[in-house]
């Protein structure tokens, strides 16, 4: 088994027939794969985040996610068909998880399901993406994040997989969007890399003055890729709606327009992974960051299930 269930006791129980939660609908028993439609899928490791000299926490991330998006109403997301797949097992080498996380999301991918990953570092991004591009081919892709994660390092970590991705070819360049990037955050020389890669880059004051949804409608509607990931680093939102992350973002998204991108992301039929990374409880304050982690999905999901 590459995968260890997810603890029973995050799965909320209401135990009210007029008031059912996500918790309650959401299977786990093998028997019920095969006629899922979403598949939740964590990696609870942070190990590529030490490596890249972030503060560690992350590994919490996929269980505390849990916590909250179990105990959401299955309002307007009730048509579908949930599986906790559970976490992947984590290995003694970031290296080895990788190679085991993307052995599991090709699995889920090559079965026909959609994904959400719960991280877990950034550096997942590098098996969730060449996951689905194994079985998809390369695949449009979306970075909605502070950071680049384009670095050059002696090994691959939370801020490598976009250029690990590039390098190898598992991403086209004219596919790939960089989005909410803070100029303060990032490297010239990690900006130049991208020009001359054909990366198109949107820093979050170039995203704003567009318009969030203005800008992702037109990417979506010019790119004809069969699949869509999206990696949805939890540091793009502004630090007072999501303290609890691995780089606080003191300018980042609101809350309300996170859960914005993640309705959009549902709405594309071609979405096949959405990712949510760098939730470090940890920092977080009163579950903050966790709900709306959770919240996010939720729009997911009940934007997959009203198209």
């Amino acid at each position: 088994m590459h995968t260890t269930p997810a603890d029973r006791a995050l799965f909320h129980q209401r135990g009210d027939a007029n008031d059912v939660r996500l918790g309650e609908v959401v299977h786990t028993e093998p028997a019920a794969f095969a006629a899922a439609d979403v598949i939740i899928l964590g990696c609870p490791q942070d190990e590529g985040v030490r490596r890249n000299g972030g503060r560690p926490g992350a590994a919490r991330g996929p269980d505390e996610i849990r916590r909250y998006l179990y105990r959401l109403s299955v309002n307007l997301v009730e048509p579908l068909q949930i599986f906790d797949l559970g976490n992947t097992r984590i290995q003694p080498a970031l290296e080895a998880t990788h190679a085991l996380h993307q052995a599991v999301v090709q699995q889920v991918i090559a079965a026909g399901k959609r994904i959400i990953v719960l991280g877990g570092g950034n550096d997942i991004a590098y098996p969730d993406c060449a996951g689905l591009a194994a079985v998809t081919g390369a695949p449009l892709a979306f970075n909605i994040d502070a950071h680049f994660d384009v670095r050059l390092a002696a090994e691959r970590n939370s801020g490598t997989p976009y250029r690990q991705l590039l390098d190898e070819g598992i991403l086209a360049p004219e596919q790939f969007y960089q989005l909410g990037s803070q100029p303060f955050a990032n490297s010239p020389i990690y900006r130049r890399y991208l020009h001359e890669r054909g990366v198109v880059v949107h820093d979050m004051g170039m995203l704003r003055a567009a318009g969030i949804e203005a800008t992702l409608r037109a990417i979506l509607a010019q790119q004809h890729a069969p699949a869509i990931f999206w990696g949805l680093d939890m540091d793009v939102v502004r630090v007072a709606d999501a303290p609890g992350v691995s780089a606080p973002n003191p300018l980042g998204l609101t809350g309300e327009e996170f859960c914005q991108v993640a309705t959009i992301a549902g709405t594309d039929s071609r979405t096949r992974l959405i990712e949510i990374s760098e939730v470090n409880p940890d920092y977080d304050l009163d579950g903050r960051t966790c709900r709306l982690a959770a919240a996010a999905i939720w729009h997911a999901l009940a934007a997959w299930a009203a198209s």
